[in-house]
């Protein structure tokens, strides 16, 4: 790999190649298309600019694959959480479209978790665990059952299938329960006031899904409207409380203990969330001790979670399985072993057909959204986005390495993926903005999906985008990794940065900030 390196180095492919890369941001299984786009301005005929992937360095388009998985790609889902983080304090502090006004509104932060299927190892505050045994925080039978042989496997299984339909059904009761203490009927809650929220999902050691969620409520326009005078923080703890305890989710199967035994009545079993909801006022003094939680806390905390799935903590998989004897080449724990299997058996019985249980066994079941907004809460992910590709646009563009074009016919067969230029025209700022271009966020007087010409707003948009891609595969071919792993291990010089002052820490806290706390709350009564 060294030996050609150097050759195409020789040729002059080599810096090229290395910018078209390092545009990746270090993706890992970064997505290559190959083909053409023209944008073209249907007022004048004339052509804006083209791009054919057979003149960029690597002969095709490099994309960040945007994965969410830490397990899959650390770096897109590096962005990612960043991202997340932006949106929820966007609702919390305002910004990103938002107004600050949204700061003074009532929010609270609630933990709705699952109930228990049986005893498992945990840490119970200061008290040993039920074993005997005081369990450090990094021990593999944290979460596990104290007897697999009488865990409800099956009701663990089933219910992180019915959690999403638990998640919405609660919303319905917690606008009815805000109704009902404000004096109004659910239909006319809309004209004085609008619920907005954010939630992830997050998966407890013991495999069982549990919700994060920021409730704000707001005028009846959104975050820019007043909210009426009884919308009180009190008021929105208790509806939160008493909508979780409402909430009941039915559904028909033989059995919830161990293996399903025919012989038994089916009859209606309803799933509901466990008996621990954790609702506290944000910028509270009580959530951490003497600290207050504010925004940075809350944003930080749900956004750690935003890139972590089953296989962080529950130690299962980050992918779909085709046939459970794959799971024979996986390192997994017994516990979750055991899930899996359950959620595979239930998926062939047609009572849980519409559960698709086999198609989400990898998630314990679970195949919900595992983060949702409401449209009024803050911006999107999509405007975050398109942001970003509008900065990377404007960027001044890198000096094209020049080329002799009897030295391209010369090493024709150098060029990765069948690339014939060396060109790096189009291969950094534009790898993102290539796909979007005319599709990115609107401006004020354009239609949802377009902009405008040069990027300016107003006016009807007269650019006519004319693309055709090709997936080419995922990840990068042999030569071009092993480049990326050269350029990964390289020192990159550190730009001099404005010294910014350190904050103290704060009492109880060596390490300075951190996110731990919130978890403090949650795991008091021996919650894995």
């Amino acid at each position: 790999m060294t030996a050609r390196l150097a050759k195409l180095a020789a040729a002059g492919y080599l810096a090229p190649l290395a910018r078209q890369i390092g545009s990746l941001g270090g993706c890992a299984r970064p997505i290559r298309l190959t083909g053409h786009r023209t944008r073209l301005d249907t007022a004048t005929g004339q052509i804006l600019d083209h791009l054919d992937t057979r003149h960029l360095p690597a002969g095709e388009l490099l994309l960040r694959c945007g994965n969410r998985r830490t397990t899959r790609c650390p770096a897109c889902s590096t962005v990612y959480r960043y991202d997340t983080y932006q949106l929820i304090a966007a609702g919390l502090r305002g910004g990103k479209t938002v107004p600050t006004s949204v700061a003074t509104h009532p929010r609270i932060f609630a933990t709705l978790t699952a109930p228990g299927f049986g005893p498992v190892h945990n840490q119970p505050g200061t008290a040993p665990c039920t074993c005997g045994t005081r369990h450090a925080d990094g021990d593999p039978l944290l979460g596990t059952p104290l007897n697999p042989q009488r865990y409800d496997y099956t009701g663990a299984v089933l219910w992180n299938a019915h959690a999403p339909a638990l998640w919405a059904r609660f919303t319905t009761h917690l606008r009815r329960e805000i109704a009902k203490a404000a004096g109004l009927t659910q239909r006319t809650l809309r004209h004085h006031a609008t619920l907005s929220y954010a939630k992830v999902a997050e998966y407890q050691k013991r495999g069982q899904i549990h919700f994060h969620t920021v409730i704000r409520i707001d005028g009846p326009t959104g975050p820019a409207d007043t909210p009426p005078a009884w919308a009180t923080t009190e008021l929105l703890d208790n509806a939160v409380r008493a909508a979780a305890n409402r909430t009941r989710v039915q559904h028909q199967h033989p059995s919830r203990a161990g293996e399903a035994d025919p012989a038994q009545s089916a009859g209606p079993t309803a799933f509901r969330f466990g008996r621990q909801i954790d609702v506290r006022a944000i910028r509270s003094t009580d959530f951490t001790g003497n600290a207050p939680v504010t925004d940075r806390h809350i944003a930080a905390y749900i956004a750690k979670y935003a890139t972590k799935g089953a296989e962080t903590t529950a130690g299962t998989l980050d992918r779909r399985l085709r046939f459970l004897a794959e799971l024979a080449q996986y390192d997994l724990t017994d516990h979750a072993r055991r899930m899996i299997h359950t959620a595979w058996h239930l998926g062939a019985r047609p009572e849980h057909a519409h559960l698709r249980l086999r198609q989400w066994a990898h998630m314990l079941g679970f195949r919900g959204h595992f983060s949702t907004r409401t449209r009024r809460y803050s911006t999107t992910l999509t405007h975050l986005r398109a942001e970003r590709t509008a900065w990377r646009t404007r960027q001044p563009e890198p000096a094209a390495t020049p080329t002799d074009p009897a030295m391209v016919d010369r090493h024709a067969d150098l060029p990765i993926g069948g690339g014939r230029s060396v060109t790096d025209r189009h291969s950094d700022r534009n790898d993102r903005s290539d796909l979007t271009a005319g599709h990115t966020d609107p401006g004020p007087g354009h239609r949802a999906g377009h902009r405008a010409k040069n990027g300016r707003s107003g006016g009807p948009d007269t650019t006519l985008v004319i693309s055709h891609w090709q997936y080419a595969g995922t990840g990068l071919l042999p030569e071009l990794a092993h480049l990326a792993d050269l350029l990964a291990t390289t020192p990159r010089p550190r730009t001099e940065q404005p010294s910014r002052p350190r904050q103290a820490p704060r009492a109880g806290d060596p390490a300075g900030h951190t996110t731990d706390p919130l978890t403090t709350p949650v795991q008091t009564g021996a919650i894995a």
